[in-house]
């Protein structure tokens, strides 16, 4: 795992060192062992290392036998070994044993084809000194980041944003387009970040930059939901269990302690039940509590350490946490509307405490369809359905009345066909209360401003199986946007390395052809997973209610937190940013205070103001100034 940078001029000019190392300095926290920096024709490779696989001979950047291919690297390719016979079986020179390697041998036989023999979580440059070809690649789930800026003098890559801002001439200008995406649906858009002009790499896609001609982006692989009965249900479970295995197996490799994120629900609890199979002392697993019962998940996750004998650590996580909020925002890199950025923080946090890389149960509800909007869904779709010539009078009723009307929502779901049902009621903040929340100017920029969405390609998908398009919406657009984003970021920042062994890509290949049955049956989701895991984990956690990595933020804003939240949403700061309206703001906090929850809109609204904070008042370099040894 680690943190990577570059930058390659288009008409071959030298590039300086000092910016890319520079770039490096803000990615530290990322890779804390280590760093290096190559330089070639108009191009420059850097990274921050942190040591999990070969720490000894582990250096970065690697490359080919005589130097003309060079190679950085973020994140783990699990079956590099086999990767790696395979290439000295071919001739190839392998000096190492570390996996990084093995990409700039696998380049000089495939090129751009390469990412097609991987099985990991990865965001990785190439540099083709020959050619004068740069190669960026993203995993296919997005597990790990990739920014990039492309102007008529060069193209700069980093694997956060903040790093880019390091170079000069680069400026914190927001994105509006990009904004609009975070108030809707809490995180900015799959090729969008906050700030114009620089862009995500997105999941399962490739960046060709050749010298004279335009970037080349193309995407090399994309999950289809294709039903096969052709297997009776039991041995479709047999299968799952074989493949859970084997995923784990392959992320246990490191030379470094492996240890698990723990929730006590049933996603973690099962690969901490996979992994007791496979390791012969007591795993080290990590929990965060909540005075308010409600949240806190630490008597499900004692259960399931006792059940396997780990060794269990907890962190009761109080309420003032205000010394750390500006810390978590640096750290997101974008604003961000999920709150369980907090948890994930500090569980970490605790995590770096004992061992370097860490499997978490992230991706099981997108793969197996867990969550309970699904269960919603199915019951919308049972309903009889509303005549067309209804919808738009239904609809202009809902949007008639006000925001606090009992009944609203559903009116609003009524007038909609699925999978605009679908995306609304992910919807955060819709146009009309916007439209009363930013001032004129920045509801303008807005409104002029590219929105990127995903309702084409959800449309397309949905048909007969309703159910497997929602989980290609979720898997694409929320899970590498949001969960994998957060977990990222948060680990990270800890210089903790976060596996996921749902999001195995052959796993999820083979999940695709699951029925639509084996995945949501009745009001039971993830149905198959279920019976995959009923030896496996205590029948308590199976029993137990689904609950999400909540924080009792509502509860938090309406006591210890609610002067921070009008110190900052309300300060002379904020209102001279000119973005929000006062008025509003304090109607909203008022509101919530009276008991509407609306905990997710107002920490919505915190990130972007920190965020603010940290990248256009004070700015990367004053806030977190590292250098590059």
């Amino acid at each position: 795992m680690c943190g990577i940078a570059g930058i390659v001029t288009r008409d071959g000019a030298p590039v300086a060192k000092r910016l890319v190392a520079g770039m490096c300095g803000a990615l530290r926290h990322r890779g804390p062992d280590d760093e290096g920096l190559v330089t070639g024709s108009g191009a420059c490779l850097g990274m921050r290392r942190l040591a999990i696989i070969d720490p000894a001979h582990g250096h970065q950047p690697m490359s080919n036998e005589d130097g003309s291919v060079q190679v950085v690297l973020n994140g783990e390719i699990y079956n590099y070994r086999e990767l790696r016979r395979r290439l000295i079986r071919n001739g190839h020179q392998v000096r190492t044993h570390s996996d990084t390697e093995t990409i700039a041998h696998l380049y000089e036989e495939h090129g751009a084809g390469l990412v097609e023999h991987l099985r990991g979580m990865f965001a990785f440059a190439v540099w083709d000194e020959r050619r004068r070809t740069l190669l960026l690649a993203r995993d296919r789930l997005g597990v790990k980041p990739l920014y990039y800026l492309e102007d008529g003098r060069r193209l700069a890559f980093a694997s956060e944003l903040k790093a880019l801002l390091r170079l000069p001439g680069v400026e914190p200008e927001i994105d509006w387009g990009a904004a609009a995406h975070l108030f809707a649906y809490l995180t900015t858009p799959r090729t969008k970040s906050i700030v114009r002009g620089i862009r995500k790499l997105p999941p399962g896609h490739v960046l060709l930059a050749t010298p004279g001609q335009p970037s080349w982006i193309a995407p090399y692989w994309e999950v289809r939901f294709e039903p096969d009965r052709s297997r009776r249900p039991e041995e479709r479970v047999e299968e799952l269990k074989a493949l859970l295995d084997e995923s784990i197996r392959l992320r246990l490799v490191s030379d470094v302690p492996v240890g698990a994120f723990l929730s006590g629900g049933l996603d973690s609890s099962a690969v901490v039940a996979a992994m007791a199979r496979q390791v012969s002392g007591p795993i080290q697993t990590f929990t965060i509590g909540f005075n308010e019962p409600e949240y806190d998940e630490r008597p499900a996750a004692r259960l399931v350490a006792g059940a396997f004998g780990t060794e269990h650590h907890e962190l009761l996580l109080d309420p003032d946490l205000t010394s750390e909020i500006e810390t978590i925002a640096w750290h997101l890199d974008e604003p961000f509307g999920d709150s369980s950025a907090i948890p994930t923080y500090m569980v970490s946090k605790l995590a770096s405490r004992h061992v370097k890389v860490v499997l978490t149960g992230d991706g099981g509800d997108e793969v197996f369809a867990g969550y309970d909007r699904y269960v919603v869904e199915a019951q919308r779709r049972r309903r009889r359905r509303v005549p067309a010539f209804l919808r738009g009078p239904l609809g202009r009723l809902a949007a008639a009345l006000p925001p606090q009307t009992r009944g609203r929502n559903f009116l609003r779901s009524l007038s909609l066909t699925g999978p605009e049902r679908y995306l609304d009621a992910a919807t955060l903040l819709r146009q009309d209360a916007l439209e009363r929340l930013l001032r004129p100017e920045a509801h303008a920029a807005m409104s002029r401003s590219d929105a990127e969405t995903d309702r084409g390609g959800l449309r397309e998908r949905w048909g007969s199986d309703w159910l497997g398009a929602a989980q290609w919406h979720d898997l694409t657009s929320s899970l590498p946007l949001d969960i994998l984003t957060k977990v990222d970021r948060m680990s990270m920042a800890h210089s903790v390395e976060a596996r996921e062994p749902l999001l195995d890509h052959r796993l999820i290949e083979w999940a695709a052809t699951l029925p639509p049955e084996d995945r949501l049956r009745g009001t039971t989701t993830k149905w198959i997973f279920r019976q995959a895991i009923r030896d496996m984990v205590p029948q308590a956690i199976l029993d137990r209610p689904k609950r999400g990595f909540a924080v009792p933020l509502g509860r938090w804003f309406r006591g210890r937190l609610d002067g921070t939240l009008r110190d900052l949403l309300l300060s002379r700061r904020s209102r001279e940013r000119g973005v929000f309206e006062p008025r509003e703001i304090e109607r909203l906090i008022a509101a919530h205070e009276r008991g509407r929850p609306l905990d997710l809109e107002l920490w919505t609204l915190m990130s972007f103001e920190l965020w603010c904070r940290a990248f256009q008042d004070a700015g990367p370099r004053t806030l977190r100034e590292v250098s590059c040894a």
